[in-house]
């Protein structure tokens, strides 16, 4: 008799992060996580004591692919163009992820405004910069500005109300970005 499985947290965590793929963040649960383990319940609720621990672990997950999506950037084109397209194109690929991050209140920032300070965000923030040339707190004026752009495409296109024209929605980003680049510079 072959040896049993173990089930680990991180195996947990990726059956979750699964399940809210293919399912919705709404549908994690230790019954649809064992499921995909082809485990019982006793494992997943061994690692995590609540439904609420084990999506939370799972939202840390996907904010962690998120991030990692969104900062690889083709060289050829500019690094705030091409972090806004990756931010949209992920809720192209994943809207069911996108949901998950920014729909289901699992996020720890209340806000975009307290997002422009938190740790997540300083590898974005320093490519921008770089790329910029302008002072930090003018790239966060920025970014907050693309960043709003992006996210109203992303959350139409996510849930259904707009299909996706990626040279459209690039040529809306460029002139989004080059007006809120030309105020920065003007006030600088």
């Amino acid at each position: 008799m072959p040896p049993k499985t173990r089930i680990t947290k991180d195996m947990i965590i990726n059956a979750a992060v699964e399940v809210a793929k293919q399912s919705g963040y709404e549908k994690i649960n230790a019954r649809t996580v064992s499921g995909l383990l082809h485990c019982s319940t006793q494992p997943v609720m061994y690692h995590f004591s609540t439904i609420d621990a084990m999506k939370r672990a799972a939202y840390a997950r996907v904010d962690q692919m998120h991030t990692e999506y969104m900062m690889t950037v083709s060289p050829q084109r500019d690094p705030l163009l091409g972090i806004g397209l990756n931010y949209i194109r992920f809720a192209v690929e994943e809207p069911q992820l996108f949901r998950f991050l920014f729909q289901s209140g699992y996020a720890q920032e209340n806000s975009l405004l307290e997002m422009i300070d938190s740790e997540a965000l300083i590898p974005v923030l320093a490519a921008m910069q770089e790329g910029a040339g302008l002072s930090m707190e003018k790239t966060k004026q920025v970014f907050l500005t693309v960043a709003m752009f992006a996210h109203g495409y992303a959350s139409i296109i996510a849930n259904n109300g707009l299909e996706y024209d990626e040279v459209l929605v690039a040529k809306h980003l460029e002139q989004a970005w080059n007006g809120a680049f030309l105020a920065a510079v003007q006030e600088e």
